[in-house]
């Protein structure tokens, strides 16, 4: 590789790195992820996601304005192939804490699931306890996870399409036993970019053949269909993440979520503000992404946009938590 093209693809990294660093910084000060002493446990699966979750998260915590601990664990579930020296000698490598959790659950899928059924369920209720266990040794206060942007979207049409609900994966969430807070502090990274950045940085994937080796999967399928809109409709995604965070309760059917028996024509000065018909809004530029990152075509899918590029919403900027310094940052 020439000089020239060596310092294109490093200016390239430097930029998607500041991108992926934003969109964590930012979700972390939104939805007040991380605190001071927290000791967070990052989950590192192998894959694209938990690699770039944690290089970001030793990033973030080498300059944060408020003193944070890291340890990474991983899940050796005795999948036949598994490269089990592979994470050792990457984390020793970069000179992180880390736990490796030796657990079969493996055999306690292939014996409980019928062949050609989805292992996905079994799988992860098995692996969600042992982490929650593991994070309760470790005395972990956060169980960070490496969902990212596209999880959330694809998990919405999933529970839309199978389960009738409207219902997403939450950027935080108390654990099922009650006793850990779960972060997905890549909540508004495009998988796009996490898969860029996890090529340029060469990090040592290590693929999962239990569960992403199986065909016909319905998550694959909802991934597919949002994959072609992403190229037939480009914005669509971004419009769709946007929508994710402006919910108008009254404007949907759930009697449970908004009492529509206050509805009355005396009440009106009360719902002055619930109209039946929008202003139109200039589009904003989704959190993490800078106007010059955008794909021209986007951009003009997109219209006039807001200069968002410091990273700060309106929402973060009034509250000046220890947690949301973090977003400066970046």
């Amino acid at each position: 590789m020439s000089h020239a093209a060596e310092a294109k693809a490093q200016y390239n990294l430097n930029k998607l790195h500041k991108r992926l660093r934003r969109g964590v910084g930012q979700a972390i000060a939104d939805f007040h992820m991380i605190e001071e002493g927290d000791k967070v446990m990052v989950c590192l699966s192998g894959g694209k996601d938990s690699y770039t979750l944690l290089d970001i998260l030793l990033n973030l915590q080498q300059s944060a304005p408020i003193h944070f601990s890291i340890v990474a664990v991983n899940l050796d579930q005795k999948q036949p192939g598994f490269p089990a020296e592979v994470l050792p000698t990457y984390l020793t490598g970069i000179g992180v804490d880390f736990k490796i959790v030796t657990e079969d659950t493996y055999s306690i899928v292939k014996e409980k699931i019928p062949e050609g059924k989805t292992t996905c369920s079994l799988c992860s209720r098995l692996r969600r306890g042992i982490l929650y266990r593991t994070a309760k040794e470790l005395g972990a206060t956060k169980i960070a996870l490496g969902h990212h942007r596209d999880d959330m979207i694809e998990t919405m049409f999933l529970n839309m399409f199978y389960g009738g609900k409207m219902k997403s994966m939450p950027p935080k969430l108390i654990s099922d036993n009650g006793e850990h807070i779960v972060i997905r502090p890549l909540a508004y990274c495009r998988e796009k970019d996490i898969e860029r950045y996890s090529i340029a940085k060469g990090f040592p994937i290590i693929p999962c053949n239990l569960c992403g080796s199986q065909d016909g999967l319905q998550r694959q399928v909802v991934k597919d269909m949002l994959q072609d809109w992403d190229k037939r409709f480009p914005g669509r995604i971004e419009t769709m993440f946007q929508a994710m965070q402006n919910i108008v309760p009254s404007h949907m059917i759930d009697k449970q979520l908004f009492d529509f028996s206050q509805v009355t024509r005396d009440n009106a000065a009360t719902l002055a503000q619930d109209t039946a018909f929008d202003k139109i809004a200039v589009p904003q530029i989704p959190v993490g992404l800078d106007p010059e990152d955008m794909d021209e075509s986007l951009a003009t899918a997109s219209g006039s946009c807001t200069d968002t590029s410091s990273g700060i919403s309106n929402k973060a900027m009034p509250q000046r938590t220890a947690s949301a310094q973090i977003i400066e940052l970046t």
